[in-house]
């Protein structure tokens, strides 16, 4: 059966002397992997259309075993994130966390749009902690180990919250905070930006402005909590933090 799909590249591997298999995060299929004929040639049409990040438009046969990209156009080549090591970390980032977290051929429109636009965010901004963040969480609950953000992950209490326990996987309250002494301190403000990162779409966010030490906070803990949960080593996690020593 032949379908049309748009997606972006999430990985790309050589197959044979010409060929390469290649990971597609759709909207309309999901995560599908397909064999894309001649791509490994510098004049094939599917050279250009297959490298990582590419959003292309792509008709796909698609079969039991695996599938095979019949043609494929670039939509968007997000080319200021090639030309820049710092959006390009960033840009494998999230598309390597997409592809361990989200299964094969289970669609998800909203983490699509998602990809997109923190990836079009990446291309047209210098810092674009933000946007990883809420991307980040919101993959997180697709893989099934979301922390608790809308509530005490104790007690079940909505308020005063004063830290995050990556032991008891989410906030804790004021009554609560003892049973975990390793937990993060955290104001209500953290709490808050918690609870939007998880929650908020990243269209519906204009002008974000968020304190410094706020942002090395969250970093903190969202690092530690993939750290205790997430279950997968990222290479590209490894090349951002190699980038931030350098820096």
């Amino acid at each position: 059966m032949l379908e049309k799909v748009d997606g972006v590249i999430i990985r790309s591997n050589d197959y044979g002397e010409t060929h390469k298999i290649v990971t597609i995060f759709s909207n309309k299929l999901g995560k599908i992997s397909a064999l894309a004929r001649g791509a490994k040639k510098p004049k094939s049409r599917m050279a250009a259309v297959t490298q990582p990040f590419i959003f292309g438009q792509f008709y796909i046969y698609i079969n039991s075993g695996l599938s095979t990209i019949q043609q494929g156009e670039v939509i968007d080549s997000f080319r200021a994130v090639r030309e820049d090591i710092i959006k390009t970390a960033f840009s494998a980032y999230i598309v390597e966390l997409t592809d361990k977290l989200m299964e094969s051929k289970s669609p998800d429109g909203y983490i699509f749009e998602e990809l997109l636009g923190t990836m079009r965010w990446i291309e047209e901004n210098d810092d674009a902690a933000i946007p990883i963040m809420m991307y980040e969480l919101k993959l997180f609950k697709k893989g099934g180990f979301a922390p608790t953000v809308h509530s005490c992950s104790n007690c079940g209490g909505k308020e005063r919250f004063i830290s995050f326990s990556i032991r008891e996987a989410g906030l804790l309250c004021s009554n609560c905070s003892g049973i975990d002494p390793h937990a993060f301190a955290i104001s209500p403000v953290i709490a808050k930006l918690l609870y939007i990162f998880s929650t908020v779409e990243l269209k519906r966010v204009g002008t974000i402005s968020v304190k410094q030490e706020n942002i090395k906070l969250l970093r903190k803990i969202i690092d530690a909590y993939y750290e205790q949960y997430g279950g997968y080593f990222l290479k590209s996690r490894k090349v951002i933090n190699q980038l931030h020593l350098l820096k």
